[in-house]
Parts: structure tokens; C-alpha cells; sequence
């Protein structure tokens, strides 16, 4: 290996780089750039609403996900003000099955501080985006850039492994996102700021993948480091990723003729305010009888049955299996406190996190969850 790469791959870029590369981006974006729902057209101005909208469901997840809810957000709600009106039980059952439930909380939040305190404008800097809820420095820097065209450069996943590529970044992430985050800032363009990032993003979307990275198509592939080293693959380097200790617990069906019953999570923590069926603690070495003794109590239920098998979750720091177990209740059966009874044919209107769906799917024998 030679020691041109290795100086280059922890030095800044050379004067004429930061010049040429921004040109070379730009004209590449103009040709290629992804359509997208949330994206304004050439010569549009992007709507500060649908580009804050679109950023907070695409955090950790991906386009093709986020496409479908975000149209039914603006279908429903057009606008910052008509978001911030409405109520956030409508907002989680809009949201449900996209996951990271705490991202919808603080989108109605910030929906309502948009309305109630900026007259339904958003801020055009990042001091005045980073002081609404839920907007943290990149999701306040992308707002700013590809909204307001202010002069800074947004760091998500796909200009992270951009840059850690062309510049061949050997320290790991997390701990090299400072270093990434100066690189990427001279690609920024002296104009069109917005559109330097999101050619950035649609580098990394279409071209410079995570396998098997298209390199002849990329119009920095003349300067990128790993590239010349052959090492492209292995790039961003990242720290070995913690595994959260299994949890496990109990998960009750009840159903009374055509009803379900279901109960409502505390506000805070996690999935909350979201609808759940009852069941037990989630604990690490949680054994099953122990978890069983949390069942709810109903006058005349059935015997519990147990479900053959369990139901497997992975939430971002844990993952879950829950054991399912069944029981009828007579006709008129009342719900205990803080929980109530709902028609089976109306699930898709209630805000399921995907754990319950599958819960309710397994126990009620169905091939796909309540609310597809």
C-alpha cells in the first residue's frame, strides 16, 4: 500500500478539491436526482413543512418505508398548523407500524410549537430549528439547508459512508463524526446549499451503497482514497455494536365475542401512549410463571391458553420475546380499570406498535397483523 492514500486519508482537502468536487456533484445531481415525495422539483422552492415532515420519519428508517405514511400525513394534514391542531392520538394511529413511536410524540409537539408560537412558520436558522421539540443538529442543519438553503452541510448514514470513503476516515464512528462532519462541509457548494446535501444523500442512496458500491458511476471516484486502496467496502469503520440483554415476558389476548381487550401505554417511556394488549413487566431472565402471575383479572375468563411458540421484537437497545397466552370473557364482561374492550374489525384504527401486531396476529391465528 502505498503512503500517499495513508497521509491523505487523515489530512483536510487540498484548495483544489474543495473547489472541483462540489462542481462535479452538483452536475452529477442535476442529472440523477432521486423524485421523491417530500422533494421539491428544479427550480421549485421546498416547502419547510414537507422537508422537517419528511426528516423526522426518515430517521432510522428508510425511504421506502417512509414513503406511504408521508403521503398520508399530508393528505391528512397539508400543513404545520393543521398537524399542530389536531390530537395526538390521531397522530400515533397514523403513525403506527413505522416505529420509534417517541419520533411522533415529538412531531405533534413540534407541530404545536410551530403553531402556537411562530404563527406556523418554521424558523429559517438552525438556533431558532434546534429550540422546537424533536429537532435535534442534523435534522435542524437538513432543515436549514435544503429549506432555507442556509450555507451547512446535514451528516445522516448516506453522507457519513460518503465521506468516510472518499477520504478513507480510519477512526470509527461514533467517534469520527466530528472529523466527517468537517470533510463533508467542503462539498457544500457556494450556492444551493440544499441541493449539495441532498446530492450527497443520493450518492450514498444510489451509488456508493454500503455493498458493492458503484464505483465507476461516482463522480468523486477519481479522489476517493479507499477507492484507489481498493478498501471501499470496509468503510465507515465502526465500533463492534452492543447487543441489549433479552428481555421476556407475557403478552394477554382476551377477546369477548368480537372484541379485543386493550389498554393504553403511560405517555412517557417507551411505545408511549401507544395501544397494547395487557401483559406482563419486560425483564431480562423473566421466567414464564412469574410473568403469567401479571395477568389481568376478569370475573368468568376462560382458562389461559398458551400459544405454541413466542413472539420476537428487536427494539434499538433490547431485543424481546414474549410468550402469548389466550382467554374468552362472557358477553357484558367488563373491562378493568384503564383498559377497554374494542371490535377486532377496527384494529387498524388503533395505534399498534408492530410488537402488538404480532402478538394479535399470533394469538388470534391471522397471516398478517390486525391493521396491514
Amino acid at each position: 500500500m502505498s503512503t500517499k492514500p495513508a497521509r491523505m486519508a487523515t489530512s483536510e482537502p487540498r484548495p483544489s478539491e474543495t473547489v472541483s468536487r462540489p462542481v462535479a456533484l452538483l452536475a452529477w445531481y442535476d442529472r440523477h436526482r432521486r423524485r421523491l415525495p417530500w422533494r421539491a422539483a428544479p427550480g421549485e422552492t421546498s416547502d419547510p413543512y414537507r422537508v422537517w415532515l419528511s426528516e423526522i420519519m426518515l430517521q432510522q428508517t428508510t425511504v421506502k418505508a417512509v414513503g406511504p405514511y408521508f403521503e398520508k400525513f399530508v393528505a391528512r394534514w397539508p400543513d404545520v398548523t393543521a398537524l399542530g391542531t389536531a390530537s395526538l392520538d390521531d397522530v400515533l394511529r397514523m403513525w403506527a407500524g413505522l416505529g420509534y413511536y417517541s419520533r411522533a410524540r415529538n412531531l405533534h409537539a413540534c407541530a404545536v410549537a410551530v403553531t402556537r408560537e411562530h404563527g406556523g412558520v418554521f424558523p429559517d436558522t438552525e438556533e431558532g430549528l434546534r429550540a422546537l421539540p424533536g429537532i435535534g443538529p442534523y435534522t435542524a442543519a437538513a432543515i436549514a439547508a435544503i429549506a432555507f438553503d442556509r450555507h451547512t452541510m446535514p451528516v445522516d448514514g448516506n453522507i457519513e459512508r460518503v465521506v468516510s470513503r472518499l477520504y478513507a476516515v480510519e477512526e470509527e464512528l461514533p467517534q469520527a463524526k466530528p472529523l466527517i462532519q468537517r470533510m463533508a462541509a467542503t462539498l457544500l457548494a457556494n450556492a444551493r446549499a440544499g441541493d449539495s446535501a441532498q446530492a450527497l444523500m443520493d450518492l450514498g442512496a444510489s451509488i456508493c451503497t454500503p455493498k458493492k458500491p458503484a464505483c465507476s458511476l461516482c463522480p468523486l471516484n477519481e479522489d476517493c482514497v479507499a477507492r484507489a486502496q481498493g478498501t471501499q467496502d470496509t468503510f465507515p469503520r465502526k465500533a463492534p455494536k452492543k447487543s441489549g440483554t433479552l428481555r421476556r415476558g407475557a403478552a394477554f389476548v382476551i377477546t369477548r365475542g368480537d372484541e379485543l381487550l386493550v389498554r393504553s401505554r403511560p405517555e412517557k417511556g417507551l411505545l408511549g401512549g401507544m395501544t397494547e394488549v395487557p401483559g406482563s413487566n419486560w425483564l431480562a431472565g423473566q421466567e414464564d410463571a412469574a410473568a403469567k402471575r401479571q395477568a389481568p383479572e376478569l370475573k368468568g375468563l376462560s382458562r389461559w391458553q398458551r400459544k405454541v411458540g413466542v413472539v420476537s421484537h428487536v427494539f434499538t437497545h433490547f431485543p424481546l420475546e414474549l410468550v402469548v397466552y389466550t382467554a374468552k370473557a362472557e358477553a357484558r364482561t367488563r373491562a378493568p380499570a384503564g383498559m377497554r374492550w374494542v371490535p377486532i374489525a377496527t384494529l387498524a384504527d388503533e395505534a399498534l406498535p408492530n410488537v402488538m401486531r404480532k402478538v394479535i396476529a399470533h394469538a388470534l391465528d391471522l397471516s398478517s397483523g390486525p391493521a396491514s
